[in-house]
């Protein structure tokens, strides 16, 4: 307990003391509280994910595990209450690592609120798979973008005193048959694109676990597989902490244990009497056991959880409640904005027309594990079981309606609602409105990937029909993730909202009254079609066993353990999102980091100078008649001799500016930005020849260009 030594010194001297038993109990979970009956030991259990007992006889805590990606979940069966932030994509569109950090500190302060010592957030898995059910969860398709916020993420987290988790490590880039797909891809490829996210986040965040995924990486177990655990992540990254599985992750005993596993989760099937045997038969070296717990130790240490453990509390509800309001407003993106028919003047016009299922009532958010459960239950009632595939999946909406949120920014307008749910009442109730402002959704859950991009319930039909009836039409996104529009051409303008958090409506009303000037910007792609994907039709697990597949997670272990393996292999390689589409030379419907602002910005004079790291400064004016923010984004144009992409992201400066006011802004960016992973050599290089580097507000529209050489 001497706080002056470090946290590696203090785990050496504390494992010194310890039994076999001892040391195995910290290597396991209880089982999961909601799933069944847990260990009659975990007794002390918070009742959230997990929980992994202590030695309360020596002083050490157990850990109190919780979901926890856009706020804190399985809060209601405890009459507890959590803040939803906006979802994780919304939080990369932001582009502000600082706001990353506000919204990891505020998930980790609930938490300690509620009783937990360690998230199971940080989420990070790049968007191969658009489809992905889990897209919400994680921060976009470009590595460097998503591992400098996931970092920020768990900077925030663990500032509270909270153990940070990175995750799914790695390559589980789709939901569909996740408990058997083998994701077949090459080292070069991985450690540039998916690997590449989590390196960055580790070195930005440090934090104390990274979960292994349920998927299979080039025909093993991720949880069993040597070359991610221990030549990547404990080898090349030099990682100190612990390795947890994903919830019924663990496969064996003896390869996850020699392969880098510590923790299995939720329940001891493979580390517990199974591992005792082992270690005691010789399979098992006692010294590997003394490393996974060494792990466990210094990471409590290292967090603070044994010197500062949290203390129940309520919630300060409300100033976290401002914090998703903020959040919120700067992660909503403007897609169009046809004739500037936003944002809308409530001293000016009479009526609008509210339009979309549930408006009245609340905003959809994501569903499956990540879910925070919304104050008062689901706004709009309890979904009909014919409509989830479990109790864990179902729909929800949090009670911020946007047709209240509407009445209350303009007090003195007409505001009518229509459902949506019919096509010519909804043109009906469009016809003669100053605006519409027309809600559509798109739900994602984890363990359902989406069939298409395309919005569900024939709100395609629905949209066209309304804005045929009255062109001034406003469409508000609320997604997870990219959706199709047939409709883009017909709407004035567009605004993507995501999964809004607790005060999304509120926020929304903001940005559409013009309280707030929208500065978000796309962090993945949105492309024309289904078609244009890398991947076009979603790979599934074969027919015969799609069942089993559909319920894997209500499965026991041993039938988890019969499932058949089948291959998705990502032979687009280095091509992620807006690369692939370079690449490609396809067109989109909007590029990865785009968004319109009610301000106007001009780039001028780039400069680039090249030392032990690239100095890039640019000049950007706001030419508009608001203040607003820009996201000034950095890329470059690699030589041909790479073999890489035609552009990569590299750095990115965000800056406020008044009407009419010029800034000059500067960026350092390491030359690693600029580096190709070499196979033969095992490391990242910077290979000679010519950069091009190039500067915009996003990803097709970048004006200023600069070659530099390199010897």
């Amino acid at each position: 307990m001497d706080k002056s030594l470090s946290p590696d010194q203090r785990a050496d001297l504390l494992l010194r003391q310890l039994t076999l038993d001892q040391k195995l109990q910290l290597m396991h979970g209880t089982g999961d509280p909601h799933e069944g009956p847990v260990d009659p030991h975990a007794s002390e259990s918070n009742g959230g994910s997990g929980f992994v007992i202590g030695l309360p006889e020596i002083g050490l805590p157990g850990i109190q595990i919780d979901d926890s990606a856009y706020g804190v979940a399985y809060s209601a069966g405890s009459g507890r209450y959590s803040t939803a932030l906006p979802c994780n994509l919304a939080s990369a569109a932001t582009w502000d690592p600082l706001a990353a950090q506000k919204y990891g500190q505020m998930i980790g302060q609930e938490l300690r609120d509620q009783g937990y010592n360690m998230t199971l957030g940080g989420g990070v898995n790049l968007a191969r798979e658009p489809r992905d059910a889990r897209t919400f969860e994680y921060l976009g398709e470009d590595p460097l973008l998503a591992g400098t916020m996931v970092g920020n993420l768990i900077q925030g987290v663990q500032s509270t005193h909270v153990i940070g988790d990175i995750k799914h490590f790695a390559m589980n880039d789709q939901e569909s048959g996740r408990h058997a797909v083998s994701s077949n891809i090459g080292e070069r490829a991985m450690r540039e694109t998916d690997l590449l996210a989590f390196q960055l986040g580790i070195e930005i965040g440090h934090p104390g676990a990274v979960m292994c995924s349920y998927n299979r990486v080039n025909e093993t177990y991720a949880c069993e597989n040597e070359f991610l655990l221990k030549t990547v992540l404990k080898g090349d990254w030099k990682f100190p902490g612990f390795v947890i599985s994903d919830w019924l992750a663990t496969h064996s005993t003896v390869q996850s244990s020699h392969a880098g596993l510590d923790n299995e989760e939720p329940e001891n099937t493979f580390y517990g009497p199974a591992m005792k045997q082992a270690v005691e038969s010789g399979k098992v070296p006692l010294a590997e056991v003394d490393d996974h717990v060494h792990r466990i130790l210094r990471t409590m240490f290292a967090a603070g959880v044994v010197d500062d453990p949290p203390k129940k509390q309520v919630p300060d509800v409300f100033v976290h409640a401002q914090l998703a309001r903020e959040i919120e407003q700067k992660s909503i993106v403007l897609l169009e904005n046809r004739d500037h028919l936003l944002p809308l003047d409530a001293g000016h016009i009479h009526t609008i027309a509210v339009i979309g299922r549930n408006a009245d009532r609340g905003m959809i958010s994501g569903g499956g594990s990540a879910q925070v459960d919304p104050p008062g239950g689901n706004a709009i009632g309890d979904i009909p079981e014919a409509e989830r595939k479990a109790d864990w999946q179902r729909a929800i909406w949090f009670p911020d309606a946007p047709l209240a949120a509407i009445k209350a920014t303009a007090p003195g307008v007409r505001v009518t609602f229509n459902d949506g749910s019919d096509p010519a009442a909804a043109a009906a109730a469009a016809e003669g409105a100053d605006a519409v402002l027309f809600f559509a959704y798109q739900w994602m859950a984890e363990g359902v990937d989406l069939p298409t991009l395309g919005l569900p319930d024939g709100q395609d039909a629905v949209i066209a029909a309304v804005t045929q009836a009255n062109p001034h039409t406003v469409v508000v996104l609320e997604t997870g993730g990219p959706v199709l529009m047939p409709w883009v051409k017909d709407v004035s303008s567009i605004v993507e909202s995501w999964y809004s958090g607790s005060m999304g409506a509120t926020a929304i009303a903001d940005v559409l009254f013009g309280a707030s000037n929208p500065s978000g910007k796309l962090p993945i792609t949105f492309p024309l079609a289904d078609a244009d994907l890398p991947h076009p039709k979603l790979i599934t697990p074969p027919p015969a066993s799609q069942e089993d597949w559909t319920d894997s997670d209500k499965m026991s272990l041993k039938l988890l353990q019969g499932l058949p393996s089948f291959d998705v292999t990502y032979d687009e390689g280095l091509k992620v999102g807006y690369k692939w589409y370079d690449a490609e030379h396809k067109p989109v419907l909007f590029p990865f980091g785009f968004g319109l602002s009610y301000s106007t910005f001009a780039y001028t004079n780039l400069s680039v100078t090249t030392g032990s790291a690239l100095s890039v400064s640019v000049t950007v004016k706001n030419t508009g008649t608001r203040a607003g923010d820009e996201t000034a984004q950095i890329y470059a144009a690699m030589p041909a001799s790479t073999g890489e992409p035609p552009q990569r992201l590299i750095g990115w400066v965000k800056a406020s500016l008044l009407p009419g006011e010029e800034k000059r802004l500067s960026v350092e960016i390491p030359l690693e930005r600029l580096a190709v992973w070499n196979e033969s050599g095992h490391r990242f290089s910077v290979d000679p020849g010519t950069y091009t580097i190039t500067a915009g507000p996003d990803s097709r529209d970048q004006p200023l260009h600069q070659s530099i050489n390199r010897p």
